[in-house]
């Protein structure tokens, strides 16, 4: 995962804003919870309050608001240092940016007396519920059980995923088969070293690799959880009621419920070795898998030294698509993993979905982080805070940490050495996620959260300033759904340019990796810790690993509808259609923005996000694609200077390169994405691009381009018309750099699309200056 940075904290007794977190709705708890009685402080409420009639005694917003709610509650202490310390603890967020207010727990008299009496308040509402539904990211990329492609396509009923991953859980609900008829009759793929009931018409393959070069029984169950998760992420089947604790309760599904999965077990939690992850490649392919998803990515190398690279140039060959991580090591740029033109390189997003915690200061501020800790508190009694470089062993000692709320780069497992060490509290930074509610939630085991990167920046502000700083924390335990900005590229998603071919954009695509719900095996405790004795059979946890499977689902569904395409051409359909907008309107947001010279890009670029994020309605009618096959690579890799000794673990019975290659280099493949690199030398390239009319009815496309200042974008011809289905049509684009545009800076982003009043088929352009 992306590191985290080491801040300070400290808390409040008495005055406190929820800030950042804009406009935001909070979800009740679910209604099996105990119910408390009608006096006691049960609903959250919306106060609408009027900024400009804040009367001049308050120095803020936020303590203004915390009077307004002490003078209205007849539970206020008389002490008005008290009243404001409680009412501090009880108000949730506070609103000013859309709207100004705040969010607070209140009685039902307390909420009466606030709306008819309280000078500036001009509306005081309950909120309402918004249930999660599924993992919220099926919903969340457009995908819905009543209507549009889910039922279009089937759910993917009949599709095979296959899974290469550490194994999996065959006893998870999510791998129930209710309802589905028997697999094809062209399957060849069984399951081994299970029980013969343990399979299903959902689970429909299952074998191990990981023990003929570990040792041990052969068996594909998963001693890990990460292969359980993730295949249940692509084609788990509906599951009601689930969630981690009380967090993310809904109906769990996989991106193409009714799919089925064929897990390949590769290793365990040491990970997987490249053999047997290629034995597992080669088992799917052989057993007649559609789909491919691999969870897994080691640093980039040259393709013909890359035996995964290797093995799923093979599998496209035969026709079957192929997922993959890309990596977990943003959000420095060069690091994106799983580069090779015929993979569909996947990066993480985040959804709409929250798990606000609040870090109250003794200043009064208040820091919203993310938590999955499990105990309700309204607040915490303050306590000291202790920035430590590093919580380990050695750190965490009694002596050190006995009663204090301690301030590192921490997850769980040194959350529960803290609690050993009899300290009070833990605040984890997330060093790379600049700003936002980018993080990952972690399900601590004593009060704890995780800040991100510009909240943590307060934090040491705060604990600069302060001769004792002191914090305090509230658990809501509750979900918020659907207000915050998404998605957004995820900080610790792997950024490009490609480190292999700097010509050839990586990612390809984002698809939720942020705090994602899926199945989990009971036995295996949620925090993969041995001292951690709790169990679920739903876990929430982030990568590129839960972005995969997105994906891979996504292409299942694109599958099941259009069964004679190219694994290129549902990769192109994937990424023409891609979002670039998130829910707001906006560009999406980069959540660890990268600096470019003297450029700082707080939009996602290309390199963070690639086309976009996933919209499978849309990619299932994309109307234009870029196809490409055998013959396409192997030009783009005599593009590279491969030798033909090189070409031939690719290809074993190449001659070699053809005398006269089309010009424009790697970059000159038929891909849905342009990368083009310019130098001293070179002011001009002219890159070719074909696509396949893929709609049925006649269209005629016109090409509308966005490009930086300093770069001039010719595209011959500017109008395409097409009569027949998978008509093929050529284009040619010049790019040419002016002089004196982008001397300091290294990359610029533009894009080239191609619309009618139906389709608009877009395709990204990264500029390079070397």
């Amino acid at each position: 995962m992306a590191s985290t940075t080491s801040k300070p904290l400290q808390c409040l007794a008495l005055f406190l804003l929820l800030a950042q977190l804009a406009h935001s709705a909070f979800i009740p708890k679910p209604k099996n919870r105990t119910e408390h009685k009608p006096d006691q402080l049960s609903n959250t409420y919306i106060v609408h309050a009027n900024h400009l009639l804040k009367p001049s005694r308050f120095a803020t917003l936020e303590h203004w608001y915390i009077s307004m709610v002490a003078t209205h509650s007849p539970r206020a202490a008389t002490n008005a240092t008290a009243a404001a310390a409680a009412v501090a603890g009880r108000i949730l967020y506070t609103y000013d940016t859309v709207m100004h207010g705040f969010a607070v727990r209140l009685a039902a008299d307390e909420a009466r007396s606030l709306s008819r009496g309280a000078p500036g308040v001009t509306a005081v509402h309950q909120a309402r519920m918004y249930y999660p539904q599924t993992t919220r990211s099926p919903g969340f990329i457009g995908l819905d059980p009543e209507y549009g492609l889910w039922r279009d396509t089937e759910f993917g009923d009949g599709v095979i995923i296959g899974v290469i991953d550490s194994g999996i859980w065959p006893e998870s609900p999510s791998f129930n088969d209710s309802g589905l008829a028997a697999v094809r009759r062209s399957w060849k793929g069984g399951c081994v070293g299970l029980g013969a009931r343990l399979c299903n018409n959902k689970l429909v393959g299952a074998k191990d690799f990981s023990a003929a070069e570990y040792g041990g029984a052969s068996s594909p169950r998963d001693d890990v959880g990460h292969g359980t998760h993730v295949a249940s992420t692509a084609a788990g089947s509906e599951v009601h009621g689930a969630g981690l604790f009380m967090f993310a309760r809904g109906t769990a599904r996989g991106v193409a419920p009714k799919a089925r999965i064929a897990m390949y077990k590769c290793g365990g939690n040491w990970g997987c070795s490249d053999a047997a992850i290629i034995a597992g490649i080669d088992a799917a392919v052989k057993d007649g898998v559609d789909i491919i998803s691999i969870s897994l990515g080691g640093f980039p190398i040259p393709f013909y030294e890359d035996s995964l690279a290797i093995a799923t140039f093979g599998a496209q060959r035969e026709g079957v698509f192929v997922a993959l991580a890309g990596g977990n090591s943003g959000p420095r740029p060069y690091t994106v993993t799983n580069v090779a033109p015929w993979m569909t390189t996947v990066g993480a997003g985040a959804v709409d979905r929250l798990f606000p915690a609040n870090l109250t200061l003794g200043n009064g501020e208040v820091l919203v982080g993310q938590s999955l800790y499990t105990k309700m508190a309204t607040g915490t009694t303050m306590a000291p805070l202790v920035l430590l470089d590093s919580c380990d062993e050695w750190s965490l000692s009694p002596d050190v940490v006995m009663g204090k709320i301690v301030v590192c780069l921490a997850g769980v497992y040194e959350g529960m050495l803290l609690q050993n060490a009899g300290g009070a509290g833990l605040v984890s930074m997330q060093g790379e996620e600049w700003h936002g509610d980018g993080v990952v939630a972690d399900a601590f085991t004593l009060p704890a959260l995780t800040l991100s990167y510009s909240k943590a920046e307060k934090l040491m502000d705060y604990f600069e300033s302060a001769a004792s700083p002191v914090a305090s924390f509230s658990f809501a335990c509750e979900t918020v759904t659907g207000e915050n900005r998404a998605p957004t590229a995820v900080g610790f998603s792997s950024r490009g340019p490609n480190r292999v071919v700097p010509e050839l954009l990586k990612p390809d695509v984002l698809a939720p990796g942020l705090n994602i719900l899926a199945a989990w095996p009971r036995d295996i405790p949620v925090s993969m810790l041995n001292m951690d004795t709790r169990r679920s059979e739903f876990n929430i946890l982030s990568g590129t690993s839960m972005a995969c499977p997105h994906a891979a689902g996504v292409a299942a569904l694109i599958k099941k509808r259009h069964g004679d395409w190219t694994p290129a051409m549902i990769r192109s359909a994937m990424m023409t259609t891609a979002a670039t907008l998130d829910n707001t309107g906006r560009d999406i947001t980069d959540e660890g923005v990268q600096e470019a010279a003297n450029a700082t890009f707080t939009s996602a670029t290309p390199l963070a996000a690639g086309a976009g994020h996933v919209r499978p309605q849309l990619a299932v009618d994309p109307g234009l694609v870029y196809d490409a096959g055998v013959e396409d690579y192997v030009d783009f890799l005599c593009s590279l200077n491969y030798t033909v000794e090189q070409l031939r673990v690719f290809v074993p019975d190449t001659a070699g390169c053809a005398p006269a290659l089309p010009g424009g280099g790697p970059a000159n493949l038929n891909y849905p994405s342009f990368v083009v690199a310019f130098n001293g030398s070179t002011r001009v390239r002219t890159l070719t691009r074909t696509v396949t009319k893929v709609y049925e009815k006649p269209e005629t496309y016109s090409v509308a381009v966005s490009a930086p200042a300093g770069v001039k974008v010719t595209v011959r011809p500017a109008t395409l018309e097409f009569k027949e289905k998978n008509e093929e049509k050529s284009y040619t684009v010049e790019f040419t750099s002016v002089a004196g545009g982008h001397v300091n800076q290294s990359w610029d982003f533009g894009h080239i699309s191609w619309e009618n009043r139906k389709h608009q088929v877009r395709s990204p352009v990264v500029f390079m200056w070397n």
